[in-house]
């Protein structure tokens, strides 16, 4: 049988061999998908195991002596559970973690709130419909990204619970309210989170928000954000409109635009950017549409999914608010708008909400 726990021998931080190596941790709580998941991992280049845990609480133990570079994460892991795993992670030993996760509706809330608490990226575990060596090519490829990721050191703070009956109180666009579109993708819950909880429901100012995010997930998100923001947020349906209070976020698989009425319209036209939703069409819509009421905020994230469309706001005169690159989680988007000169200010996450606000003001 296969062991709850085991430890390879660990070589030297310093050594060439682990600078060259990404060393993962594995932490699940089923033998087999620890034994299935080291032995595809042992044979991947570049990658090497550098234990295996079957709870959180064993991870917690092991990470001083096995020193992993990423963290494989089982959502539902016991005895320590994964979530409260996560957050001790955050604080204690700030890592790279890629969650491992069922399909179903409870580990779609689960996986989301890992999101927004730090974890870099999810994937599904296998189910009958999935073939395990598709999974495994997917976890290779975010661990692999994950290993570049830059998770800083954190006290954790639970974020501030939005009373669920004190309504809140959207009301119709303006002419001179702003129009505000937040692009994200790798890593970008948890700046989402950092952002929206501390703007005011008050600002004349509406929300659209493109977190990259596949189909299923992007509901739980938005139910998530909704309930630490002042602000009042859901996943936007067609027909949707504007309102200054309110946050609207871009459904996964789905590009989210403006039709003459101001209303939202969602298609399926093809992915931009290798993506759908994507950050270019939403802002480029937006900018044609509102002019200098727009405005860009470009958050963590890979790609260059966001480029374009900051491009388009500063075109309409509209200026742009990217996260600086120290802390981002996934810094190759934020540095991909400023080095393409469409940055009018860059600023850390916890300075971006009082930014925001002064230039939704000014």
């Amino acid at each position: 049988m296969f062991p709850a726990s085991a430890t390879l021998a660990s070589p030297s931080i310093n050594s060439e061999s682990s600078t060259q190596m990404v060393r993962v941790l594995v932490v699940d709580r089923s033998a087999y998908t620890r034994f299935t998941l080291s032995k595809s991992l042992r044979q991947t280049p570049g990658i090497t195991i550098a234990g295996l845990a079957q709870n959180g609480e064993e991870a917690l133990a092991m990470i001083p002596q096995v020193r992993p570079d990423v963290i494989t994460l089982d959502a539902q892991a016991p005895h320590h559970d994964g979530l409260s795993t996560l957050r001790t992670l955050m604080v204690r030993y700030p890592l790279p973690v890629v969650i491992l996760s069922n399909l179903n509706r409870e580990s779609t809330h689960e996986t989301v709130e890992a999101l927004t608490c730090g974890a870099i990226d999810f994937v599904a575990k296998p189910s009958a419909r999935t073939n395990v060596a598709t999974v495994i090519v997917e976890l290779i490829a975010k661990i692999r990204t994950a290993a570049a990721a830059r998770v800083l050191p954190a006290t954790y703070v639970e974020p501030p619970h939005v009373d669920a009956h004190k309504p809140k109180h959207p009301r119709p666009l303006r002419k001179q309210d702003k129009v505000v579109v937040i692009g994200a993708s790798l890593g970008g819950p948890r700046s989402l989170q950092r952002l929206l909880m501390n703007l005011p429901s008050e600002l004349p100012a509406t929300f659209v928000i493109v977190q990259h995010l596949q189909n299923g997930f992007t509901e739980s998100l938005a139910k998530q954000l909704d309930d630490v923001s002042p602000l009042a947020i859901k996943e936007a349906q067609l027909g949707d409109t504007l309102k200054a209070g309110a946050a609207l976020l871009a459904p996964g698989g789905l590009h989210l635009t403006f039709d003459d009425n101001h209303l939202v319209v969602l298609n399926k036209s093809n992915v931009m950017n290798g993506v759908r939703p994507s950050v270019d069409v939403t802002m480029g819509a937006v900018a044609r549409r509102y002019g200098d009421a727009a405005l860009g905020v470009i958050l963590s994230g890979t790609g260059n999914d966001g480029v374009n469309g900051a491009a388009m706001i500063r075109k309409f005169g509209g200026r742009v608010l990217v996260e600086d690159e120290d802390s981002s989680t996934m810094s190759e988007l934020p540095h991909s708008v400023r080095q393409a000169g469409h940055a009018d200010l860059i600023v850390s996450i916890e300075e971006m909400a009082n930014a925001l606000i002064k230039m939704i003001n000014n």
